[in-house]
């Protein structure tokens, strides 16, 4: 249940078309100090290839996205929502989960 709903406020959504979308293609870093969670989103730029060198890029934050725990959380089940559906038609599959180490 979110925040608006507990207080009982009814709220509607409205858009806004002059909202500029921004393009990401990687999820650098996430942080989250208890009272928000930071993401830090970015794409990856690739420099013009120089052979005989293997090509190269550079990855630059795009936007770094603040969320409440509530927006968080919220965030989290619509994601699940999605990859379930991603997995009912068959684009992405269950598999083992790989550890990794936290450096």
């Amino acid at each position: 249940m979110s925040q608006k709903e507990k207080a009982g406020i009814q709220t509607r959504f409205e858009d806004r078309p002059e909202v500029s979308e921004t393009f990401v293609d990687s999820l650098q870093a996430i942080h989250f100090d208890g009272q928000s969670m930071r993401l830090t989103l970015c794409t990856t730029r690739y420099e013009p290839a120089k052979p005989p060198d293997s090509p190269t890029g550079v990855r630059v934050p795009a936007c770094r996205l603040v969320l409440t725990p509530n927006a968080a959380l919220d965030l989290f089940n619509k994601l699940q929502q999605v990859m379930k559906q991603l997995e009912s038609a068959g684009v992405v599959t269950k598999g083992p989960i790989t550890p990794h180490t936290v450096q």
